[in-house]
């Protein structure tokens, strides 16, 4: 199936500074993707880039086959967008302000009815419709923003923080709503969030610095982890400098100390993420260790994450 977003070295300058350099990436429907990277590294200036709220230095994005730059008014007929801070009328209701938005999309009557209903439902915006926005948390704020991106029910989401400012509840209520958009839509997340990735993202991006560095499931880019096929192991009543002069392993390539509370506790790692069980299950058993715990780590996205980040400062 064709990417129904393509970006093609999208590049964006604020005088002297190079915000977005040649960045390019696309995304399929059915896709979730997560735009990674820390504060100031060019994400929400890539989102407003692809959504047409910022013009580039140079490149483009492709939104279904519009150009952003060339035909912009066809591409954003397919682009749900909730930006950085979710912007609105802080004097109007949630209500008056979903219903304008139905206006300028054009839609009215009956069918702007159901549109409006649907992203209320969907969002849990029951209990504050009649509330100016201005009066809302910023949870609430936050969900207003998504209820009108999701409004014309787009064929592309685009959203930016799109938890910022929920509460654990609410979180697991939109990530719920993401996955169950997902197979209809193509939509990408812009997030420093990395547990966002595990909950909602099909595969992951890293930006530091303007420039994408990493592209990948969530599970190839754990794999990067040096965590990847560690062995989390916890010994009752055995020395600890005994046990780790002897999980020396060939496959082996370090022993750290941990803290365990059911026993002397010991991350192994391999060497090159190999798997390394087997040796370390059959030296329990020639050893004859107590074994409190043991535990195969498939890898921590913030390893690889900061790894990345790190030697693009």
């Amino acid at each position: 199936m064709d990417a129904m977003i393509e970006v093609r070295h999208l590049t964006r300058r604020f005088g002297p500074v190079t915000a977005v350099d040649d960045v390019s990436f696309s995304v399929r429907r059915g896709e979730v993707l997560g735009f990674l990277g820390p504060n100031g590294a060019g994400k929400s200036t890539t989102m407003k880039v692809i959504t047409g709220f910022l013009a580039p230095s140079s490149g483009t994005a492709v939104i279904c086959g519009a150009d952003i730059v060339g035909d912009p008014i066809a591409a954003k007929r397919h682009i749900g967008y909730l930006p950085e801070g979710a912007p609105a009328y802080p004097d109007m209701t949630a209500l008056s302000f979903l219903r304008f938005i139905a206006r300028i999309r054009g839609f009215e009557g009956e069918d702007a009815k159901k549109r409006i209903e649907l992203a209320v439902k969907r969002t849990a915006l029951e209990s504050v419709l009649a509330q100016s926005i201005d009066t809302l948390s910023k949870g609430f704020k936050r969900r207003v923003g998504l209820a009108q991106a999701l409004l014309h029910d787009p064929d592309v989401l685009i959203l930016d923080e799109p938890t910022d400012g929920l509460d654990p509840n609410q979180k697991h209520e939109v990530r719920t709503l993401i996955t169950e958009l997902a197979p209809a839509k193509a939509i990408i997340i812009s997030t420093h969030i990395l547990e966002e990735v595990d909950a909602v993202c099909t595969r992951a991006t890293i930006i530091a610095r303007g420039r994408l560095l990493a592209d990948g499931t969530p599970g190839e880019l754990e794999a990067r982890s040096r965590h990847h096929n560690a062995i989390r192991l916890a010994i009752a009543g055995e020395a600890p400098d005994a046990v780790t002069a002897l999980l020396r392993l060939p496959g082996v390539q370090s022993v750290e100390p941990v803290e365990d509370l059911e026993g002397a506790g010991f991350m192994v790692f391999p060497r090159e993420g190999r798997p390394i069980v087997a040796e370390v299950t059959d030296l329990v058993r020639t050893a004859g260790w107590p074994i409190a715990g043991i535990r195969v780590e498939r890898g921590r996205l913030d390893d690889v994450f900061r790894a990345i980040t790190a030697k693009a400062a």
